[in-house]
């Protein structure tokens, strides 16, 4: 069994509990669930740095640590890397929090994204300076 940890002391970029849709046949939630939550979390922290769109070009790393199960409550915290001219990389490290009577909260999820900056065109744009 895994060692419970402790959440970031920080708040959250995004937070929710997949439900029964969101599994396979064992319970346990599709990757691909995740890896989309991943990029909503990425992609509100760079759409807040760059002021407008963004769009996701690419998945840097992503690694599974822990399998995500049905009712855990699943908080996605980012955190920006890097910036160029038009482009954003945001790391994501993702907790889940279960067993509600006695709380066990292990890591599940680390992930490295890069977005750009884009215009009403859906061209890249340049972030502007913070």
């Amino acid at each position: 069994m895994t060692e419970s940890q402790t959440l970031p002391d920080r708040t959250p970029t995004l937070r929710v509990v997949p439900m029964p849709a969101d599994a396979n046949q064992h319970g346990d939630i599709f990757g691909g669930w995740v890896m989309s939550q991943v990029d909503i979390a990425g992609g509100v922290l760079a759409a807040q740095r760059a002021r407008g769109r963004v769009a996701t070009v690419a998945v840097n790393s992503f690694t599974f640590k822990q399998p995500v199960l049905i009712g855990d409550v699943v908080s996605f915290y980012s955190s920006i890397v890097r910036v160029g001219r038009t482009s954003i990389t945001v790391d994501v490290q993702v907790y889940a929090q279960r067993n509600p009577r006695d709380v066990i909260c292990v890591k599940v999820t680390e992930a490295c994204l890069t977005y750009v900056a884009v215009g009403a065109d859906r061209k890249p744009r340049d972030v502007p300076p913070e």
